[in-house]
């Protein structure tokens, strides 16, 4: 099962954090630059009521931006990967979904309100590379359940309507079962949940 984990005060404020398969143990030793990356990404976080009430732009959400735009200055990059299968002779294609954010074998997703079904994308994607050698693990940001039951109560504060914080959207309950479903296989994985402690009301 996900063992809850302690990664640094400040991200305990703001993060609930639970790995599978070691994955906490070897994003700290095995990829110790990479560890304090992320943790450098999450300590600096704020979820802003700023960010929540501004109007939809594009594919990607300020949360989003505000996470993946501090590892991308770190030489983190969105990656794909061209992979194929080849048997005896006939080579197949077997496409992977893109990373939002990629170093040194440490793959990171970020799922702040898409649809659940994409945790499976995300979880299939991460078993396939860490199949294939390409990843070490795999780490998800996305909303703790309670940040999620919060924004759907109060959607209003933030001049959206009622189904932008849906049941069906990701947060970490909708996870969980897929992952101790096998989902990502034997891929370690570490989660990381935002908490409603993460919320700054930055309204003048």
């Amino acid at each position: 099962m996900t063992t809850r984990v302690s990664v640094s005060e400040t991200i305990g404020t703001k993060f609930e954090s639970y790995e599978w398969r070691n994955g906490f143990a070897i994003l700290q030793h095995v990829h110790p630059v990479e560890f304090d990356e992320v943790v450098a990404t999450l300590e600096k976080f704020r979820l802003l009521h700023s960010d929540l009430a501004r109007k939809g732009s594009g594919n990607k959400s300020e949360m989003s931006k505000m996470l993946d735009g501090e590892l991308y200055k770190r030489g983190w990059i969105e990656k794909s990967f061209d992979t194929q299968i080849s048997v005896d002779g006939a080579i197949r294609p077997t496409p992977t979904h893109s990373i939002d954010c990629f170093k040194n074998k440490v793959a990171l997703e970020i799922e702040w309100n898409n649809k659940d079904p994409f945790y499976d994308r995300d979880l299939n994607n991460f078993r396939l590379l860490y199949d294939l050698h390409v990843i070490d693990l795999g780490i998800i940001i996305t909303r703790s359940s309670a940040l999620q039951q919060w924004l759907h109560t109060n959607h209003s504060l933030f001049g959206k309507d009622k189904g932008t914080y849906g049941s069906s959207t990701t947060h970490y309950d909708k996870l969980v079962p897929r992952i101790l479903g096998g989902g990502a296989g034997g891929c370690p994985l570490l989660v990381f949940s935002i908490k409603k402690e993460a919320y700054v009301d930055d309204r003048v």
